[in-house]
């Protein structure tokens, strides 16, 4: 991408914002984080494809009586231009990289790759965006990567890896993925509805994942009422129609950079549901790395500096 300059864009940053933008970006990566567990519980039962196609049939079902409200109203000659790109990155290309990449590295490596958005899109916002970002911004990016380091290399050690370095290239791959699409959603938001963002992406994985669709509507594949049914209904509803639509209207609200750096959080809410709901182990190590995120995320947040 080239240099964007954001038309017409109101001060994100501004204190009539408030608390909600904040709290939005909260709760989606409070929701991606209970993904971990509902995503292992889904793919043991059904293939990967088929559980893509799932959510992301769940979640455009529901926005279907909305269409009309939903559809673009402020659409500009070349937008497709623009929003074609970003729902191919975030669900298509994103969920098709990194599903290859955990199948081939450890997910203790493309843990510590993840860390890396943040910092992608905080300089992809300065140069593409516009936007400004503060040495203290940079610092708390920083800090909450090496705790998002620490983190995963105090885990348990996890699955053999078949092919690390592609497995990795292919995470990081991912991670570009996730970054251009924060910076194109940021640079659409101030003209587009967050929802009608979110249904377009819900949308373009329908038809990107439908070849996982046989897996879902082959009579008996899923009882809605089963464990199995329920969790992808929550995946599809939840983590996905949820978090992607409290995240877009999140970062319509706050800078880019701002709002990346929420991403790190992700696998600290892991971490503390594994804990307390599935009665997982924590370590001091794991304490202290997981407050190392949430306060670089912190000082992240803060003002000028």
């Amino acid at each position: 991408m080239n240099s964007i300059s954001t038309p017409t864009v109101r001060d994100s940053s501004a204190p009539a914002a408030g608390m909600l933008p904040v709290l939005a970006l909260l709760a989606a990566v409070f929701l991606w984080g209970t993904s971990f567990a509902a995503m292992k519980t889904a793919v043991g039962r059904m293939d990967p494809l088929s559980v893509m196609w799932a959510r992301m049939a769940v979640a455009s079902l529901i926005l279907a009586p909305f269409a009309f409200r939903l559809r673009p109203r402020n659409y500009r000659s070349g937008d497709w231009k623009l929003l074609l790109p970003m729902v191919l990155l975030q669900p298509c290309l994103y969920f098709l990289l990194e599903s290859n990449a955990l199948r081939l590295t450890t997910s203790a490596q493309a843990g510590v790759i993840s860390a890396t958005v943040p910092l992608l899109v905080a300089f992809g916002a300065a140069s593409m965006l516009r936007e400004k970002v503060t040495s203290r911004q940079v610092s708390g990016l920083v800090f909450s990567l090496l705790g998002v380091v620490a983190l995963t290399a105090a885990g348990r050690p996890d699955e053999q890896a078949a092919n690390p370095v592609l497995g990795n290239v292919l995470e990081f791959g991912a991670m570009l993925c996730a970054a251009g699409y924060m910076l194109l959603l940021k640079h659409l938001s101030p003209r587009y509805n967050p929802w009608t963002l979110t249904g377009l992406q819900t949308l373009a994985g329908v038809i990107f994942f439908l070849p996982g669709a046989p897996g879902v509507l082959a009579p008996g594949a899923v009882d809605l009422l089963s464990a199995h049914g329920l969790t992808l209904l929550y995946l599809g509803a939840f983590v996905t129609l949820g978090a992607f639509g409290l995240y877009n209207w999140g970062i319509s609200q706050v800078p880019a950079a701002r709002a990346s750096a929420f991403i790190n959080l992700i696998p600290v809410m892991a971490l503390i549901l594994g804990w307390s709901m599935l009665g997982e182990a924590l370590n001091g190590v794991q304490m202290f790395a997981a407050v190392a995120v949430i306060a670089g995320v912190y000082v992240s947040q803060r003002g000028r500096g």
